[in-house]
């Protein structure tokens, strides 16, 4: 079962994949400052949407 990612793993895992915020937002079908506000801590991130990016980015970085 995923956990709940911290601030720190939601910015490295989206700059790994060398994504904007924006880019990033739309790969789970959020705005851009949900995003923002995970990054910055001030809201926690579904595990189930951590799992959807770390899926959908392995399968980019997998097709490039």
């Amino acid at each position: 079962m995923s956990s709940r990612p911290n601030p720190t793993e939601i910015k490295a895992a989206r700059e790994a994949a060398g994504l904007s915020q924006t880019a990033a937002a739309a790969l789970v079908y959020s705005g851009l400052r949900t995003w923002q506000q995970w990054e910055a801590g001030d809201r926690k991130m579904h595990p189930g949407l951590w799992e959807l990016f770390r899926l959908k980015i392995a399968t980019l970085i997998a097709h490039t």
